[in-house]
C-alpha cells in the first residue's frame, strides 16, 4: 500500500503529476475549509463526492453533503442507499424514486447533482431495480442520473456464489439480464445508451474476481472481491494469479462509455479512478493503489484518443 502523507502534501504531489483532473471527496465537516483552501491553492478542483445513507435516519445528511459539495465546487455527489429503511423494512422502488426526486430537485437548485450508484450491499445490487426506479423518476418528469461502477456487474460474471444473490442466476437463465459487455443488450450498455450515466467509477475487476482473502468483515467473512490490480503486482503484493487478458470485459464497458460520450448526447462529465483499501476491495494487499490509479487514468486517456481519431 502507499505511504500516508499530509493532506497538503497529497494535494501538492497529486496536482503536480498532471495526470488527474480533479478530486472526488466528501471531506469531514470540520475540514471543509481546509479542503477548499488546498483545492484553490493547488488549482485542483473537487468536482465530485460521495457517501452512503440509510433512509429514515440520514435523509437530511444527503442534503447537507450536497450543500457541502456545492460549496466545494463539486458537480456531482455519488449516492449509495442501503437496502433497508432505518425501521428495518426493505426499501421499495417508489421510496427510492421519491428520495431521488427530492434530493435531485435540491441538487439542481444549488448546483451539485446527486447520482445514484450501482453498488453491492445497496438496493441497486438488484440491477434491474435501477431500470424500475429510473422509470418512476422519468414518469415524474425528472432526469435520472446514475453513477456507473460496472465492476459490481463484471465481478459477478461466471460467479455462481454472487449470482445466487438477488435472484440473478434465474434472471440470467430467463434472459431478463445480460452481464457480458460483449453481448448485445447487456445491462451496462443499456444504462449507457439510456443516458443515465453522469458519473463513472473506474476500478478494475475480472469475471469471477478472486475473493479478497486479505480483508475480513466483523463477522469473519472475507472480502467479496470487487477489485483486481490494473497493472501487474510485484511478487507477494496480491494473493492471486494476475492475468491482464481477463480485464477485457471491464475495459470494454469503459470503451463503450467513452464512445457513447463522444458520439451521442452524453451527460457524462466525470470518470473517477477508484482503487480503494476497503474490505471487499483491496484490504490486506500491498500493491500500490496510486500506481494502479495512475495506470488506469493513462489508459483511459489513450482510449479516448483512439476513439477521437
Amino acid at each position: 500500500m502507499d505511504k500516508p502523507v499530509s493532506l497538503e502534501d497529497w494535494f501538492r504531489e497529486i496536482s503536480q503529476m498532471k495526470i488527474f483532473d480533479y478530486v472526488d471527496k466528501t471531506p469531514p465537516k470540520n475540514e471543509l475549509l481546509k479542503y477548499k483552501k488546498l483545492s484553490e491553492k493547488y488549482d485542483f478542483p473537487i468536482l465530485s463526492s460521495g457517501w452512503f445513507y440509510m433512509l429514515g435516519k440520514e435523509d437530511d445528511l444527503i442534503l447537507e453533503n450536497l450543500k457541502m459539495g456545492s460549496e466545494l465546487g463539486s458537480k456531482y455527489h455519488n449516492v449509495q442507499l442501503f437496502i433497508n429503511h432505518a425501521d428495518g423494512h426493505p426499501l421499495t422502488d417508489q421510496e427510492i424514486a421519491e428520495c431521488y426526486l427530492k434530493v435531485s430537485e435540491y441538487g439542481e437548485k444549488i448546483g451539485c447533482l446527486p447520482c445514484f450508484e450501482i453498488h453491492i450491499n445497496m438496493w441497486s445490487e438488484d440491477f434491474l431495480r435501477i431500470n424500475s426506479v429510473a422509470k418512476i423518476v422519468q414518469e415524474n418528469g425528472a432526469t435520472f442520473r446514475m453513477t456507473l461502477d460496472h465492476s459490481h456487474v463484471v465481478f459477478k460474471m461466471d460467479n455462481p456464489e454472487e449470482q445466487a444473490m438477488f435472484n440473478l442466476s434465474n434472471q440470467l437463465k430467463e434472459k431478463k439480464i445480460i452481464l457480458d459487455p460483449f453481448q448485445e443488450g447487456n445491462i451496462s450498455e443499456y444504462w449507457i445508451n439510456e443516458g443515465y450515466v453522469c458519473l463513472m467509477h473506474a476500478r478494475s475487476v475480472i469475471p469471477n474476481n478472486p475473493k479478497n482473502i486479505g480483508g475480513k468483515h466483523p463477522d469473519g467473512s472475507v472480502g467479496r472481491g470487487v477489485q483486481y490490480p490494473f497493472i501487474k503486482p510485484l511478487d507477494g503484493q496480491y494473493h492471486a494469479e494476475w492475468d491482464e487478458t481477463k480485464l477485457e470485459p471491464w475495459k470494454e464497458v469503459v470503451r463503450k462509455v467513452i464512445k457513447h460520450h463522444y458520439t451521442q448526447d452524453s451527460s457524462l462529465e466525470c470518470i473517477t479512478t477508484e482503487f480503494i483499501p476497503a474490505t471487499d476491495y483491496g484490504e490486506g494487499s500491498t500493491y500500490s493503489l496510486l500506481d494502479n490509479a495512475i495506470a488506469c487514468a493513462e489508459w483511459i486517456r489513450r482510449e479516448t484518443k483512439k476513439i477521437n481519431q
